[in-house]
């Protein structure tokens, strides 16, 4: 009898099924604006004309209660984000140093201002582009 339990147990343990996997607690929502978001207003608050520099960045965030020591990586790929979208533009410095401002809104062509001379000026384009279109 004694040879008998030692050769049970051998064959019971690769029966045994695997554990069971804990699930990892659910993840947490968001709360709060993106570091995109952070980065826009701040950047577009600034009244500095040649923008606004990397540094000064993380300061403003972190005055605005953001954790930049924790997350710098992530304030970094949005600065390089933002730039590659064409919301920001980089006036110094290359990848996510340097300093940023926002991109200008350029007038459309389309539309006229509201001063005559602007008015008149806008007819005379679009008369030349129809004699153009007409030509061709």
């Amino acid at each position: 009898m004694a040879e008998e339990a030692p050769a049970a147990a051998p064959a019971a343990s690769p029966a045994k099924p695997k554990a069971a996997k804990k699930k990892s607690a659910p993840k947490k929502a968001r709360t709060g604006p993106s570091v995109s978001d952070l980065i826009v207003k701040a950047v577009a608050a600034s009244k500095e004309r040649n923008g606004v520099s990397l540094a000064a960045l993380k300061k403003n965030l972190a005055a605005g209660g953001y954790d930049v020591d924790k997350n710098k990586a992530r304030v970094k790929t949005a600065v390089k984000s933002l730039v590659a979208k064409g919301t920001l533009v980089q006036t110094k410095g290359t990848g996510a140093s340097g300093s940023f401002k926002m991109k200008q809104q350029e007038e459309s062509s389309k539309h006229c201002g509201s001063t005559p001379h602007a008015t008149l000026s806008c007819l005379m384009q679009d008369s030349q582009t129809q004699k153009e279109t007409s030509l061709s």
